[in-house]
């Protein structure tokens, strides 16, 4: 019997496919600006509190209700709290809630959509339909009566981040599966006796990889927003923590005062977010280059 490679054959042909990955991600302007402000913005959550030149909750009532100059580029709130510090310091809040939240569940929902789609049968059909319950009710609401339940906290906040997202990624990669699954490929890794976890990791995984990675940096750019809209709602986390949503929450009462406090964590998450998924097209090609595939 005649048997196409499979996709983990083709991500390992030459010595040079993580260099051709890196030049497919930035062969264009979209991604490669994508990607290097989502970079910079990990640096400043590394750093952050580095090069932050106050404290997050640093009052100086003096110069409270300053507008954006040298010495403040953002300027301070009705508190006399450095925004541009606040900002910077939120990075890291921003980027470990929502990035650990999705790397969670993208882990979680590529084993589930992998193991589950592969079998069928009842399994398959008991897990979906599970799934099926919790996508029917919207991600906010869902974490809104999660919180309610269980309290604003930042490991709460990580729970209902992997209680929405879970589903939509086995969904995804359970699409993929159903057609992988009847490559010949893989019915020949079948034939051969290959052990269950080495069919999946080795033969249907791979095939995987393009639409996971586009779906990764989807939930990160929604986990983003929930987490924000969480933090905005105060069902979140809770002040004094320099969230980019709670920012919001606190300066809208004092818009017309301090305009400034208000733009510039709203500016922050919109640039993060459309940075993600310019990156995330970017992303899908590289790893499509690696299969081989032009």
């Amino acid at each position: 019997m005649t048997t196409s490679p499979s996709p983990g054959a083709l991500a390992t042909r030459g010595p040079h496919a993580f260099g051709r990955a890196l030049r497919a991600l930035f062969a264009r302007p979209g991604s490669a600006i994508g990607t290097s402000l989502v970079a910079g913005f990990l640096l400043l959550a590394a750093v952050g509190p580095l090069i932050a030149p106050y404290g997050a909750n640093e009052q100086v009532f003096a110069e409270a209700r300053q507008p954006p100059s040298l010495a403040r580029p953002f300027g301070t709130d009705h508190l006399g709290r450095d925004v541009f510090s606040r900002v910077l310091l939120g990075a890291r809040d921003i980027v470990s809630v929502a990035g650990l939240g999705s790397l969670v569940a993208v882990v979680l929902g590529a084993a589930a959509g992998l193991l589950t789609s592969y079998l069928g049968g009842l399994v398959e059909e008991l897990t979906f339909r599970f799934f099926d319950a919790l996508l029917a009710m919207p991600a906010l609401l869902l974490a809104l009566l999660l919180l309610g339940m269980l309290g604003p906290s930042r490991a709460n906040v990580l729970i209902v981040l992997t209680l929405a997202y879970v589903p939509i990624v086995a969904r995804v990669v359970r699409s993929v599966v159903l057609d992988v699954k009847s490559k010949d490929y893989v019915a020949a890794a079948r034939m051969q006796g290959e052990p269950l976890p080495a069919v999946l990791l080795r033969d249907v995984l791979p095939a995987v990889l393009p639409a996971l990675a586009v779906e990764a940096a989807l939930r990160f750019s929604y986990a983003i927003f929930l987490v924000a809209s969480l933090g905005f709602l105060g069902a979140g986390v809770q002040p004094p923590s320099p969230d980019w949503g709670l920012m919001i929450r606190e300066a809208r009462t004092f818009a017309s005062l301090t305009p400034w406090a208000l733009a510039a964590p709203a500016v922050a998450i919109s640039v993060l977010v459309v940075a993600v998924n310019l990156m995330a097209e970017g992303l899908a090609r590289a790893l499509q280059v690696t299969r081989g595939v032009r």
